[in-house]
């Protein structure tokens, strides 16, 4: 058995509580193809008027990022995991893993969302996105630290962007 099937393993069987499961389906839901945090970022242009440009340009950011995310995958052709110590506990459009599109599209969001809110969501949004997808065992734990780091580093850019563009 492999290093990260071990881990998804004791992830579950530390956290497989219903609750947790049930939350953890929740992330997903909301996840899938970034769809919650485009209305959060819609919802963002809606209320704050003064700065809505920027709030589409992050939300544009976010569906990048996920467009990003379904672009590696394709390229690295990850399978998700497949092993009877692992439960999959929820649907995912694809059979493939690496990256975590969940992951890149959170990390992106919350990234660029923080730039406008003036809070560090990142680490508030970020880890139970990451841990949801070991949860449902969906992912390895590789495909979500990378998917975290490449929605981060791709978030980062079109953050840059703004703060660059409000100051010019």
């Amino acid at each position: 058995m492999s290093a990260e099937i071990t881990v998804l393993s004791q992830v579950q069987s530390a956290l497989g509580h219903r609750l947790v499961v049930a939350s953890a389906r929740g992330l997903s839901w909301f996840g899938e193809h970034g769809a919650g945090w485009l209305a959060l970022g819609l919802a963002g242009a809606a209320v704050d008027r003064g700065r809505r440009r920027d709030w589409l340009v992050a939300t544009a950011g976010v569906a990048g990022s996920h467009a990003v995310a379904v672009a590696v995958k394709r390229v690295v052709r990850r399978r998700r995991p497949d092993h009877g110590s692992v439960a999959v506990l929820v649907r995912t459009p694809s059979r493939l893993s690496f990256p975590s599109a969940h992951a890149v599209s959170t990390a992106a969001a919350a990234v660029l969302f923080s730039g406008l809110t003036g809070r560090r969501l990142e680490p508030v949004l970020v880890p139970p996105m990451l841990v949801s997808r070991l949860v449902l065992g969906v992912h390895y734990p590789t495909d979500v630290v990378a998917g975290a780091a490449l929605g981060a580093v791709l978030g980062g850019l079109v953050r840059r962007r703004l703060d660059g563009g409000a100051a010019g």
